[in-house]
């Protein structure tokens, strides 16, 4: 049975997914979530106990939550990129994919869903903390990356499937700026990534969804 891969176009999580099987070339069957398929969201209500999406099933085996999927890839459909290596190589990238989901991508997406919450049920004082945990991550993320070109080094692994969605939302959210010259080099260089490229261009008919306004570039 092949892969079978439920998600969305425009969805950071998604992406983080898609960059690794594109990336390798992996064949897998593409499920779309949107009103124009509603079996591809009942289909996913079974495998998912929470409904949540990206979900991939191998075999009838259904993961989800994007770090253990991309672990089940590099296990079970090796290809060109190892997305974690051995030894310390790894557990650094393993760190950095933690941080950057939970300290990036996490954060930007509270200022996001509080974007689309009636206005009366808002809540500025959590976007706020968000918001000064996103710069602090920014901020540690620029003293501490290395010379790159990617999070460790020459290797594009997981850290940076991870990476490159979050930080290109998250500079939507709150700018990374020009005083914090090595990670907006560090996105760039994401952004330039073929299979990057690939994921922003497809989810580039959404940015209408995005409820924060969706700038006139990248």
């Amino acid at each position: 049975m092949s892969l079978i891969l439920y998600g969305h176009p425009f969805s950071s999580y998604t992406q983080k997914v898609l960059i690794a099987l594109w990336a390798n070339e992996t064949p897998f069957d593409y499920r779309i979530i949107d009103e124009a398929h509603p079996q591809h969201r009942d289909e996913l209500a079974r495998h998912s106990p929470f409904n949540k999406f990206p979900l991939l099933i191998d075999d009838g085996v259904a993961l989800f939550e994007t770090t253990a999927i991309i672990d089940h890839l590099d296990a079970h459909h090796p290809g060109k990129h190892r997305w974690i290596p051995e030894g310390d190589v790894g557990r650094r990238v393993r760190f950095l994919d933690r941080f950057f989901d939970l300290y990036v991508m996490e954060q930007m997406t509270v200022a996001v869903f509080d974007a689309l919450r009636p206005a009366d049920q808002r809540d500025p004082f959590g976007v706020k903390a968000a918001r000064d945990k996103l710069r602090t991550a920014y901020d540690w993320l620029d003293a501490n990356l290395g010379s790159g070109p990617y999070a460790v080094g020459t290797d594009f692994t997981l850290a940076d499937c991870a990476a490159a969605p979050a930080l290109f939302y998250a500079d939507w959210v709150d700018p990374i700026g020009h005083e914090r010259p090595v990670l907006k080099a560090y996105r760039a260089t994401l952004l330039a990534h073929p299979t990057v490229m690939r994921a922003v261009d497809e989810g580039r008919p959404y940015r209408h969804f995005f409820p924060l306004g969706a700038p006139d570039r990248d």
